[in-house]
């Protein structure tokens, strides 16, 4: 059950606002009493959804462990896109596509945090494989701050041919590796791309590597020898943003 919980005022309200259908019930902590939990409180009783003013340690069993500030939202068992819904979808982006793809992020903070920062450089959608990855959960949807409620994510059971199939519809991918041919500055990404980055330690996989138009690195300058992955994201994803801008 922990997994189908939307923790945390502002995940709630994310949710409430996106996919009101898909929400069961709300559980406000009896001892919030502030604007961002009116706020939640009010979505909620306008989509007519059960509200449940319950003390903090009945929402601390609840979330097992979750912190979610006073409140919770239970969603219903829907269906995330599939993989065969990628292809249409590029093909239906209006403009030039900025994808996302993360090729085995296992930690959910990290999972979240790359959802968060996708959404706000404006990133049609996220790319993930089914297997060896974090899920969607409670966890991931409470560091996504309610990038996961509005942001398509496409789990998929093949990386490789989804790769594939992202190059047939003219997008340019973009891997990040150490030993990247240029930096990720030089690198042109003002048309449609896929920047792809691995997981935490690992980095991109061999055949994940071998479908890349494109690898480039970000330039390290002090003692550490890498970024955690959401930042890296996020440097690589504000860049396109950058470069496109008029």
């Amino acid at each position: 059950m922990k997994d189908q919980l939307v923790c945390g005022p502002h995940a709630v309200l994310a949710a409430l606002k996106a996919h009101a259908d898909e929400i069961d019930g709300v559980w406000v902590s009896s001892e919030r009493q502030d604007p961002r939990t009116a706020a939640v409180l009010a979505a909620a009783r306008a989509a007519r959804i059960k509200i449940h003013r319950s003390p903090r340690v009945a929402l601390d069993r609840m979330s097992e462990g979750v912190a979610h500030q006073g409140v919770i939202a239970r969603r219903l068992a829907v269906p995330r896109p599939m993989h065969e819904d990628l292809a249409e979808f590029v093909a239906a982006i209006a403009g030039k596509p900025l994808i996302l793809v993360l090729d085995g992020v296992q930690d959910p903070h990290n999972f979240g945090a790359c959802l968060r920062v996708a959404d706000a450089a404006g990133a049609q959608a996220v790319v993930v494989p089914r297997d060896r990855a974090a899920p969607l959960s409670a966890v991931a949807r409470r560091a996504a701050a309610g990038a996961a409620e509005t942001l398509p994510l496409f789990q998929v059971t093949n990386l490789a041919r989804a790769l594939e199939e992202l190059q047939q519809a003219g997008v340019w991918i973009i891997g990040t590796a150490a030993d990247g041919e240029q930096t990720v500055f030089q690198a042109d990404l003002k048309g449609p791309v896929a920047l792809v980055l691995g997981g935490e330690g690992s980095g991109l996989r061999r055949l994940t590597r071998e479908h890349c138009d494109l690898l480039v690195r970000i330039p390290m300058g002090g003692s550490v020898e890498s970024l955690n992955v959401s930042v890296a994201a996020g440097i690589c994803l504000f860049e396109a943003v950058r470069q496109r801008l008029p």
